[in-house]
C-alpha cells in the first residue's frame, strides 16, 4: 500500500514543482546584502499591491475578510466584465513577478515567490475560457454561495466592521444592492441554460430549501436586522433616536430588497430553473466536464491528479481502514461482521447523543485535553481564543457533523468550532475527539488563527490557502490524538477511524460521481455500506461532493503529503527529529501549494542534519 502511495504521489509531481508552474531555480550564493534586500523589496511592493488589487476584484473574498467593499463592487460578483478585469490583472502579475530575480531573495522570500508563482499558475487555469465560463453558469453553490454566506456577512457577528454611521451605511447599500446582485446569477444560469449547461437538480434542491430556511423567519427576526438591534455606543436621548432610525434603516432594506430578493431568486430557482436541471450530477456529463474536473482537482490539490489513480488510492485505503475497524469493533464488544456493527452503531444509543449538552459536554472534555497537551506538539499556540458552539438553526440542516469560523488576525474575534445538532439521533459521541482535533484545535483553528496572528507574512500566506495544505493539516491534526492519549478509548478510536473512512471513501466517491458516472444514490450506497455514517451526514456528505467537485479529494491528498515529509524527517534525523520544530516549519509559512511545502521542509532536513 505504502509503494502505491509513493508511486501515486510521485506520478502527481509531488516531489517537483507541477507542470506550467514558474518553477525558480536554484537561489545563487554571490547575492550582496544590499541586492537581496532590494529584491526582498521589490517583492514586497509586488505581492502587496497585487495581492489588493486582486482582492479588489474579488467582492466575496473581500467580504469574507471584513474589507471595505463598496455596493457598486459587490455587484460585479457575478459581472462578466469582472472575468475580463481578472484576467487581465493576472497576466500582469504574472509578468511583473518574472522580472524579479529569484536568485536574489531571501529564503523566506523566495518561498513567498515561489508558493504566488503557484497561485497565478493556478489562477490563470481558472480563469481560462473553459473552466471560468462553465463555472459561471453555475454561479451558486450550497457550499459557501453567496445565498448562504450573505446572512452571517451583512449580519452583527459578521466580518465586516459596524462601528460607525459610515460602515451603517455601507452595509445597507450592499443589501440594497442584493437584488441586483441575484438578477446577475439569475442572469448565468439562463445562459446555461441556453448552452445547455446546468446544475445538478439535488444541487438546486438544496439551494431552494436554503432560501426558505432564510424567509421561514420574520424580516424583524432576521440576521439582517441584527447590525441595528445589536448597536454599540448608542445611549443616551439622542442616541435612543439614532438607534431607532437605524432599526427604521435596516428593516427598511430586508423588507423592500434583501428579502424580495431571495423570493426572486428562489422563484427562478423552483418554477423555470428546477425543470431544466439534469439529472445527471457528475461533472463528466457536461460538454468540457472531464477537462474542468481535472482542472478543479489541481485546483484544490496543487498537484496534477488522474481521476482514475485517485479512485484506486481510495479502494485500498478503505480497505485499509476496514482492517482496523474491525480489530476496534472487537474491542467495543461487538462480535458479528463489520457490516453488521454498522447497522448496529447506528441504532445503539450508547453511541449517540441524548440531548444536546451531551455533546456540547464532550466537545469541551476534548478541548481541555488538547489544551493541556498542546505544548507538548507545538512552539507557539494561537493568541486567538476558540468558542464551542452549535450550528445556528438556519444552517444545521444544510451543514456536516462540524465546522470551523476563523477568528479576526488581531483576535479580537474569537475562532469558533461549529458542532451539528440536526436530527440528533443521527449524531454519534463517536466521533467527538476526532472532530473537535480537526475543525477546532489543533487543526484549522491553529493553522488560520497562527498564519493570520503572523505579520512578517505576505497577505496571501496570511488569510489565503489552497484545500490540500488547509484540509490536510486537520487531517493531519487528527492524527495527533493517539499521543494525546484521546484514542485510548475504543468509542473514540471508533470515531477517529469512521472520519478516516471518510476521507477515504471521499477519494473514491468524489472520483466515481465526476469521472466515472456515479449516481447520488450509488454514492450515498457505498458510504453506508463502508462505514458507520448516520444517513443524515452521509446524505449531506454526498451533496457536497457534487455541488463542489474536487475539494474533498484534497483532504487525504494533503495528510498523507504531510505524514510522508514527517515521516521522511524522523528517518533522516533519528534522535535529532523534534516534532514541535517540524510543525512550526509546516505551519510557518501559511498555507503553501504542496510542492513549495515539499521544497520547504527538504531545506529544513538538511539544515538540521548538517548541524
Amino acid at each position: 500500500m505504502r509503494a502505491f502511495l509513493l508511486s501515486l504521489l510521485a506520478a502527481s509531481a509531488l516531489a517537483t514543482h507541477p507542470a506550467g508552474a514558474q518553477a525558480l531555480p536554484a537561489a545563487a550564493t554571490t547575492t550582496t546584502p544590499d541586492q537581496r534586500q532590494r529584491s526582498d523589496a521589490a517583492l514586497a511592493v509586488f505581492l502587496a499591491q497585487d495581492d489588493a488589487a486582486r482582492r479588489a476584484l474579488d467582492p466575496l473574498d473581500t467580504l469574507e475578510r471584513g474589507e471595505p467593499l463598496t455596493a457598486e463592487q459587490f455587484r460585479l460578483i457575478f459581472d462578466p466584465a469582472l472575468t475580463t478585469m481578472q484576467r487581465a490583472r493576472n497576466a500582469a502579475a504574472r509578468d511583473a513577478l518574472a522580472r524579479i530575480n529569484p536568485d536574489t531573495l531571501d529564503p523566506a522570500q523566495r518561498i513567498s515567490a515561489e508558493a504566488y508563482a503557484a497561485v497565478l499558475d493556478d489562477e490563470q487555469v481558472m480563469l481560462s475560457p473553459p473552466v471560468a465560463d462553465m463555472l459561471a453558469m453555475m454561479p451558486l453553490n450550497p457550499v459557501g454561495g453567496l445565498q448562504v454566506e450573505y446572512p452571517g456577512l451583512a449580519s452583527a457577528g459578521g466580518p465586516m466592521e459596524l462601528a460607525t454611521g459610515a460602515d451603517h451605511a455601507a452595509n445597507l447599500a450592499r443589501d440594497r444592492a442584493l437584488p441586483a446582485v441575484f438578477d446577475a446569477a439569475i442572469a448565468r444560469y439562463r445562459e446555461g441554460l441556453a448552452r445547455g449547461v446546468t446544475s445538478p437538480r439535488p444541487v438546486v434542491e438544496t439551494l431552494i430549501g436554503q432560501i426558505d430556511a432564510l424567509l421561514a423567519r420574520p424580516p424583524e427576526h432576521s440576521l439582517f436586522m441584527t447590525p441595528a438591534q445589536q448597536a454599540q455606543g448608542l445611549n443616551g436621548k439622542s442616541a435612543m433616536l439614532a438607534r431607532r432610525r437605524l432599526l427604521a434603516e435596516y428593516r427598511a432594506a430586508t423588507i423592500e430588497a434583501v428579502y424580495p430578493a431571495y423570493r426572486n431568486l428562489r422563484a427562478f430557482l423552483a418554477n423555470e430553473y428546477l425543470p431544466a436541471t439534469r439529472e445527471s450530477v457528475g461533472l463528466d456529463a457536461l460538454p468540457g466536464g472531464a477537462a474542468l474536473y481535472r482542472a478543479l482537482l489541481h485546483h484544490h490539490t496543487t498537484l496534477d491528479l488522474d481521476p482514475a489513480q485517485v479512485h484506486t488510492l481510495g479502494l485500498a485505503e478503505v480497505a485499509r481502514i476496514q482492517a482496523e475497524m474491525d480489530v476496534v469493533k472487537t474491542q467495543l464488544g461487538f462480535t458479528g461482521s463489520l457490516h453488521a456493527f454498522f447497522d448496529e452503531i447506528r441504532v445503539d444509543p450508547r453511541y449517540h447523543p441524548r440531548k444536546t449538552e451531551d455533546l456540547a459536554a464532550g466537545y469541551r472534555r476534548v478541548a481541555q485535553v488538547v489544551a493541556a497537551q498542546a505544548p507538548r506538539f507545538f512552539i507557539t499556540m494561537p493568541r486567538t481564543p476558540l468558542l464551542i458552539m452549535p450550528h445556528p438553526a438556519y444552517r444545521a440542516r444544510f451543514e456536516a457533523g462540524g465546522s470551523y469560523s476563523p477568528g479576526t488576525a488581531d483576535a479580537s474575534r474569537p475562532g469558533v468550532f461549529y458542532f451539528n445538532t440536526f436530527d440528533l439521533k443521527s449524531r454519534f459521541m463517536t466521533g467527538i475527539a476526532t472532530l473537535y482535533l480537526h475543525e477546532g484545535a489543533p487543526g484549522h483553528h491553529f493553522q488560520i488563527s497562527l498564519a493570520q496572528e503572523n505579520p512578517r507574512l505576505p497577505d496571501f500566506q496570511r488569510y489565503g490557502g489552497n484545500t490540500a495544505y488547509v484540509e490536510g493539516w486537520a487531517l493531519y491534526a487528527e492524527t495527533l490524538g493517539y499521543a494525546m492519549g484521546l484514542y485510548d478509548d475504543p468509542m473514540q478510536h471508533w470515531g477517529t477511524l469512521d472520519d478516516e473512512m471518510l476521507r477515504a471513501m471521499r477519494l473514491v466517491v468524489d472520483t466515481g460521481l465526476h469521472s466515472q458516472g456515479w449516481s447520488r444514490a450509488q454514492a450515498l450506497d457505498y458510504m453506508l455500506a463502508n462505514s458507520g455514517m448516520g444517513r443524515s451526514d452521509a446524505q449531506a456528505e454526498v451533496d457536497r461532493y457534487i455541488a463542489d467537485p474536487g475539494q474533498a479529494v484534497a483532504y487525504k491528498i494533503g495528510a498523507l503529503t504531510i505524514q510522508r515529509l514527517r515521516g521522511e524527517a524522523e528517518r533522516r534525523l533519528g534522535p535529532r527529529f523534534d516534532l514541535r520544530a517540524f510543525h512550526a516549519q509546516v505551519l510557518g509559512s501559511g498555507a503553501l501549494p504542496l510542492p513549495v511545502l515539499e521544497d520547504k521542509i527538504h531545506d529544513w532536513i538538511e539544515e538540521q542534519a548538517a548541524r
